[in-house]
């Protein structure tokens, strides 16, 4: 007779608690980096400021590259097309923020103009997306 603490024959079970805490603290980790990855895609070259805030607000991303070409969400869009989304954003969300990041490349002109155009669609919380030295 056996006694009540041993079995007999092969153990047949399989603890899957490790792998499960693997798999955890991967997908943890892909959460955690897969924003910053996928963050700049498109090449704009910022120009750099010595004093400035970082704020991680909510916020919509307008940018403009080195050919003037404009991005809303990484998504290429005409100025006409930019100012019908906006207003349709702040006809959901009348607090909505903006943050526009402009190729320090481009002239001062198209940046106020695009600064001019999206104030004009009733967004007025808007950040300058600048490098730290």
């Amino acid at each position: 007779m056996q006694s009540p603490g041993k079995a007999s024959g092969p153990m047949t079970a399989i603890n899957i608690t490790p792998l499960v805490d693997v798999v955890l603290v991967l997908l943890i980790i892909f959460m955690v980096t897969a924003p910053m990855i996928v963050h700049r895609t498109i090449k704009v070259d910022l120009p750099k400021a010595a004093h400035h805030s970082h704020t991680s607000t909510k916020a919509l991303e307008i940018a403009m590259d080195s050919k003037d070409q404009i991005y809303f969400s990484g998504k290429p869009v005409s100025q006409s097309e930019l100012s019908a989304l906006l207003a349709q954003t702040v006809d959901t969300d009348p607090d909505a923020r903006v943050t526009l990041a402009a190729d320090k490349s481009v002239s001062y002109g198209p940046v106020v103009a695009l600064l001019d155009l999206v104030r004009g669609s009733g967004i007025h919380k808007i950040g300058l997306e600048v490098k730290s030295l």
